[in-house]
């Protein structure tokens, strides 16, 4: 006695022949998209972080620079600076422009 291989055969037309394929193509495809868009999604949301903490070190970077732009301009700096360079002070040659 002989022994056959039995192939798998679908019976039907092409069309369903590929409807078929199609539906295990999903099936099997599925769990690996569905862990591709997870991958990206965590990758998105790693960058995301990165550049709240890249903008958190810039505000603070710049409030630090505003409070010296402030001390720097403060009146007794700038009567200090005056009497160095040996000008005076008085108020009544100060105009205010707004």
């Amino acid at each position: 006695m002989k022994k056959t291989k039995k192939r798998l055969r679908l019976k039907g037309n092409n069309f369903q022949k590929m409807i078929y394929l199609l539906t295990i193509l999903t099936v099997v495809s599925s769990p690996f998209m569905m862990i591709y868009a997870k991958a990206t999604l965590s990758k998105v949301n790693y960058e995301v972080e990165e550049a709240k903490e890249k903008i958190i070190k810039e505000e603070k970077e710049n409030e630090s620079l505003q409070m010296k732009i402030n001390e720097l301009a403060s009146l007794e700096n700038l009567e200090s600076i005056a009497k160095e360079k040996g000008l005076s002070y008085t108020s009544d040659s100060v105009k205010t422009v707004k």
